[in-house]
């Protein structure tokens, strides 16, 4: 079972089974799948960049959770929402 939060319109942040998914800046993406517990999403068996998911080892602690829903919200503002026309 998959759940999507939406902000502003825009795919934001999810859980998929027990991770969690997290739309980031493209340009940050190399850096964050280097932290603990993190890895790029492949939800469709091909990379995506900009997309990751997060598993326990990544949010052991609030101060870790905080971190990964504050760079899925920064991002948010500058992303370009992929509403059906």
């Amino acid at each position: 079972m998959a759940w999507l939060f939406m902000v502003d319109d825009k795919m934001c942040i999810g859980i998929i089974k027990n991770e969690m998914m997290c739309r980031i800046d493209p340009d940050y993406h190399h850096t964050a799948v280097e932290k603990p517990g993190c890895r790029t999403m492949d939800f469709t068996k091909r990379p995506m960049k900009g997309y990751v998911l997060i598993d326990e080892t990544g949010m052991k602690t609030q101060k870790d959770f905080d971190f990964w829903i504050k760079i899925a919200l920064d991002f948010n503002k500058k992303a370009k929402s992929s509403k059906r026309k």
